[in-house]
């Protein structure tokens, strides 16, 4: 069999995917990024709240944190240069009850930690100012999160990454990867593709398959079993309000465990959206039971009670790729190198759940800095 050599191999076109070959390509690396769907981003990429987060909610000094607060930043200042639909429409997070309030401050101090320090506490007079249909005790505001267009985002990326050399591959999996041996083309990657079996040789690998990271990260007979995190599905549902919105910015409950709320969402028409919901599943699914809706209803109702009655439609869901179970808390990023695993030229990217797509330009500087050490 013809063994094809390469310099980079990226393993996943969604957002995070798209941006590290665009990062490698823009370092002169021969780069070829494939993807077993037919079109980039066809899952978690494109099946989210398209929210761009301030990094309000991780804790100081982990990956999710820093790589949001730089990754925001970069989108921004990307968005804005290129002309890719965006805008800083800002966000409140709700408490609903006296209690919560303490949450509030104690996310403005984790905020603020995290190097955002532009967000404020306002008690319920403040927030009906800004938002009269909303009902709180307090709200935290915070006026650098937005929201972006996804698809117009992830096109960008790939034409940049092709401008700068990069081969898009669609219709191609990657069955398994082992090490190659030699210098040049450390890594060999068994590759389905046009229905027939290839090699692949890269000097670089990047492991940006998403849902299927883990899973492909197992296949490789060299890694250490001790470094794998465990996989799990985390369905999302989204429903869409009938009818005009009455608010103007993003509302966000107190979070719950797994996720941060059901919470409303605004497209760049204005259109508004609610969830994600948490639904842990076995297999990938996107199918949105309308019979949810119904639980959705209370929880939005404690912020919103004006929301009218069947106003909710099934929209879409997503899949969080996550690497923390029911009950845990929720996992860091997790991006081995070479320097973990021990395996030259190949990085893994693991539980690249949100903020995923507002860090997607900073996780690509760090896996270019990790592979060119």
């Amino acid at each position: 069999m013809d063994i094809e050599k390469t310099g980079a191999v990226v393993i996943g076109a969604g957002v995070v995917g798209l941006a590290c070959a665009r990062e490698l390509a823009g370092r002169g690396v021969e780069t070829i990024v494939v993807e077993r769907h037919q079109s980039f981003g066809q899952e978690t990429s494109s099946r989210n709240s398209e929210v761009i987060h301030a990094g309000l909610y991780y804790p100081p000094g982990t990956l999710k944190a820093r790589l949001c607060v730089e990754g925001r930043r970069q989108l921004q200042a990307y968005c804005a240069a290129r002309g890719i639909a965006h805008r800083l429409c800002g966000k409140l997070v709700a408490a609903v009850t006296e209690t919560q309030r303490a949450y509030l401050h104690a996310l403005q101090r984790q905020a603020l930690a995290n190097g955002v320090d532009d967000t404020r506490v306002l008690d319920e007079d403040e927030a009906r100012r800004m938002e009269p249909a909303l009902r709180c005790a307090a709200a935290l505001y915070s006026p650098s999160t937005g929201i972006v267009d996804a698809h117009a985002l992830m096109l960008s990326l790939l034409a940049e990454a092709e401008a700068r050399g990069a081969l898009f591959s669609p219709n191609t999996t990657v069955r398994s990867i082992e090490a190659a041996g030699g210098v040049e083309h450390a890594l060999r990657l068994s590759v389905d593709s046009g229905g027939e079996t290839m090699l692949l040789d890269a000097g670089r690998v990047v492991n940006a398959a998403g849902l299927g990271a883990v899973a492909l990260a197992r296949t490789i007979p060299a890694y250490p079993p001790g470094l794998l995190p465990s996989a799990w599905l985390a369905k999302g549902n989204y429903y869409a309000l009938a009818g005009r919105t009455p608010f103007s910015r993003l509302i966000y409950p107190v979070p719950e465990p797994g996720g941060l709320g059901v919470h409303l969402t605004l497209d760049l028409g204005g259109q508004a959206r609610f969830g994600p919901d948490v639904e842990w599943v076995e297999r990938v699914d996107y199918s949105v039971d309308p019979r949810r809706a119904e639980r959705f209803y209370a929880e939005i109702r404690k912020y919103w009670p004006g929301l009218p009655d069947a106003s909710l439609q099934p929209a879409y869901s997503g899949i969080r790729p996550k690497i923390s179970g029911p009950g845990e808390a929720d996992a860091d990023f997790m991006i081995q190198g070479p320097e973990a695993h021990g395996l030259g030229g190949l990085v893994n990217l693991f539980g690249i759940e949100s903020p995923g797509l507002t860090a997607c330009l900073a996780i690509a500087r760090h896996v270019g800095d990790m592979l060119f050490r």
